[in-house]
């Protein structure tokens, strides 16, 4: 029968089960000495991931609480006035249809592909268990994010397959999935561990790409779209659970530039002249899809926004990105075109922004269990 040592999980950056020759402190096996908070690594870390506290990363455990107290659910959101809207030959003009449509067709399957990496992937690479529960409810919250753009899509009637097929038929879409997949790749290969500085390196790029560049750049220019419907009255029930997946994914993106920066904390050889600069081609390469993806959305521009806005609004928020976790920026002139997301993203649970919040959830001492 296995011993426990043999049963616990293989830890990250870990070829194989614990040692067999433990050290011995104050004449207690390593293996068996309770954990102390200055052990605890994010990556490579040599305690029990089993073990929640003593806390080290006390801002994820807030995170995590911060996002448990968010929580919502799509069906809370009535699509009645989208859905009279959309069925309105009048309702929207073509190029709102149009915009709508290749939006949705961006996000139905851009979720999916952050659960798939975390949980695939970035979970099994990091050994906090702080942010790992984090990292669960980050997971729950993409698989929420789903259903809703797939509510969207029913409640409208709209062609399922055309919409969750564009990130294979729309050029504009494609591109940025192929530019994420292959860091989806690195972290989701079975084979693949932390340890050296050449892995350690490859997963903090690959968590750079999707906290700044996926969570915190290619979402942004879908969000303008959609909440600028909704600030003229226009598909108000999307733009309002559009309006709570912006929280959610405004906390996704903070919390992995926390866990990027704490990494270069513990592991300062890593952030070498040759890695940033690999970084700043990223960030480039990821202003340039997205400003396409914005072009072929919006080709004649719409709701007072057109292309050029998005230009500058992407490279502002790149520029950001940079400078949260020690880059240069990019575009030093770029200013902000669209200073009202800022509203947007501080969006409390309470607010109910277009009053159509319509289910109430049931507390612990209500449930009914028959």
């Amino acid at each position: 029968m296995l011993s426990f040592e043999e049963r616990l999980p293989e830890g990250p950056g870990r070829s194989g089960s614990p040692s067999r020759t433990a050290d011995i402190v104050d004449g207690v096996a390593s293996q068996h000495r309770r954990i102390r908070v200055d052990d605890k690594r994010v990556i490579n870390g040599g305690t029990d991931v089993n073990q929640l506290v003593p806390f080290k990363y006390k801002w994820a455990w807030d995170k995590y609480l911060a996002s448990c107290a968010n929580h919502w659910m799509p069906q809370e959101i009535n699509m009645n006035r989208d859905i009279a809207l959309w069925k309105d030959p009048a309702g929207l003009t073509g190029d709102e249809r149009r915009l709508v449509k290749r939006n949705l067709g961006f996000f139905v399957t851009a979720d999916s592909l952050a659960a798939n990496n975390i949980v695939l992937g970035t979970y099994r690479h990091i050994s906090a268990p702080e942010c790992r529960q984090y990292l669960l409810r980050q997971a729950f919250e993409e698989a929420i994010h789903t259903h809703a753009y797939q509510y969207i899509v029913e409640s409208l009637g709209l062609d399922e397959g055309e919409v969750f097929n564009a990130y294979h038929e729309i050029p504009s879409i494609r591109e940025k999935d192929e530019f994420l997949i292959p860091f989806i790749d690195t972290l989701t290969d079975p084979a693949f561990r932390t340890g050296t500085p050449e892995a350690d390196q490859k997963l903090l790029k690959s968590l750079i790409v999707f906290a700044c560049l996926m969570e915190g750049l290619f979402f942004y220019a879908g969000f303008v779209q959609i909440l600028a419907l909704g600030r003229q009255n226009k598909m108000t029930g999307a733009a309002e659970q559009y309006q709570y997946i912006l929280r959610d994914e405004s906390m996704h993106c903070n919390f992995g530039i926390d866990l990027i920066n704490q990494i270069k904390l513990e592991n300062p050889n890593l952030w070498t002249a040759e890695f940033r600069g690999e970084l700043t081609q990223l960030f480039a390469r990821a202003v340039e899809l997205e400003y396409r993806y914005a072009e072929d959305t919006m080709p004649r521009g719409v709701l007072g926004l057109n292309a050029s806005m998005f230009k500058e609004y992407l490279r502002f928020v790149c520029n950001r990105r940079c400078q949260q976790i020690g880059l240069d920026p990019l575009f030093p002139a770029a200013t902000n075109p669209f200073p009202w997301m800022s509203e947007m993203i501080d969006l409390k649970k309470e607010k109910n922004f277009f009053e159509t919040r319509v289910i109430e959830y049931q507390t612990g001492g209500a449930l009914s269990w028959d």
